[in-house]
């Protein structure tokens, strides 16, 4: 009997169990389909989910879905005025993650039109900052009347700073490691001999017997901070498409610009091309500077960047951009092939942000490859790497597809 009743028990809660995991399942497929006979889930709604469902029918609801179960229309539409956005805004952050408000919100400015509302403060000190957002910003700022373009700034600096906390000391860190290996000298002090490079460059000194070998040549590296310097010019793709790499780039630019023993220059450009050097000690003023939008006349861009180039064996050249060139192309590229055969360290990056490689020009990509230049896609964490390697002239660590 005791037998029979732990197992009558077990079944019991292991049927609980099954039938929890079941309404949860039909929850959230409830809250999926929208509601109306033909969802199939027979799910009423209750309490706080009928908010949520309430919150997802304002945006991805469509009118042609029928009612739901209490007649109700599931049809998109958070009305056109701001404090109703602001509303179904401060909703999505009660019921939703973070990473989950980002996404809706960046669909209902997609979907909804809902970009001329951010003209509007109220707006956006309701809305979740993130790049996204900061791009939506920034392609609208030259319309924004003076009050909305303060708050927009706040918004944007929020963003800023929270990249520059992520990056910053990373960044610095693995650049000035860089430097220091790139930096040889002949006659190293103790401290700064590299043991590795001095062992390989005297094998043929070793002495079997003694099982040891003779440092003839030591070989050693400086430190960065004994003046070495390098160069890097940022030319970046400010066509509408790239924004979020708009955004990652004035932030390295900004760290870089605040290492002495790296001379950094900004560029961006679209069928005009803007140097946005001197503006590098705030991010914020360099993304205000720019203008998201319009053509692409990359050949122009580096044109103006082969001009500023002082030192070309000592310069990493990073081009930012999905390469769908409206310039001469084939301009473009001798130009590209020019900077390498001086010397400059040429780097073509088609996206630098989190979202992998966007939609580029197959072609243009191909003929740098051509000319021993991949074209690829670079999240903001292997930046660092990437500019690491360009500095000590060895093959970049380009992430698998």
């Amino acid at each position: 009997m005791s037998g029979t009743g732990m197992s009558g028990t077990g079944m019991s809660s292991t049927g609980t169990t099954a039938r929890t995991a079941d309404d949860e399942r039909l929850r959230r497929w409830r809250l999926v389909l929208g509601g109306g006979e033909a969802d199939g889930t027979g799910r009423p709604l209750t309490g706080t989910d009928t908010a949520v469902d309430g919150a997802l029918t304002a945006l991805y609801g469509r009118a042609d879905r029928g009612g739901d179960r209490t007649g109700r229309d599931r049809s998109a539409g958070l009305g056109a005025s701001a404090p109703s956005v602001a509303r179904w805004l401060g909703d999505i952050r009660t019921y939703f993650p973070s990473s989950v408000v980002q996404v809706m919100q960046r669909d209902a400015i997609d979907r909804l039109g809902l970009a001329t509302l951010l003209l509007e403060p109220e707006m956006l000190e309701a809305v979740e900052a993130d790049v996204h957002l900061v791009g939506t910003l920034l392609s609208l700022h030259k319309a924004m009347p003076e009050t909305t373009r303060r708050t927009a700034r706040a918004v944007v600096r929020k963003v800023v700073d929270d990249l520059e906390k992520r990056l910053a000391t990373r960044t610095r860190a693995t650049l000035t490691g860089a430097l220091d290996r790139s930096a040889r000298i002949s006659r190293p002090r103790h401290r700064d001999i590299d043991w590795d490079r001095t062992i390989r460059a005297n094998l043929k000194n070793y002495l079997p017997e003694h099982h040891t070998v003779v440092p003839e040549r030591l070989v050693g590296h400086g430190r960065a901070s004994q003046g070495v310097k390098k160069e890097i010019v940022l030319c970046v793709d400010q066509s509408g498409s790239m924004a979020a790499s708009v955004v990652h780039a004035s932030v390295f630019g900004a760290v870089l610009a605040s290492m002495r023993s790296i001379a950094t220059r900004l560029v961006v450009f679209d069928t005009a091309v803007v140097d946005l050097t001197d503006r590098l000690d705030d991010p914020v003023d360099v993304l205000f500077g720019t203008q998201l939008g319009g053509g692409t006349d990359i050949n122009r861009a580096l044109a103006h960047c082969q001009t500023k180039i002082t030192c070309p064996a000592d310069t990493v050249v990073v081009l930012v951009s999905d390469l769908y060139e409206g310039g001469i192309r084939d301009e473009m590229l001798k130009r590209v092939a020019a900077m390498k055969a001086s010397g400059v360290q040429f780097v073509a990056l088609l996206a630098l942000s989190d979202e992998g490689a966007p939609a580029y020009d197959r072609d243009h990509a191909a003929a740098l490859a051509a000319l021993g230049v991949p074209a690829f896609a670079c999240t903001p964490d292997l930046f660092p790497e990437i500019m690491a390697a360009a500095l000590e002239k060895r093959p970049l660590p380009i992430p698998a597809e």
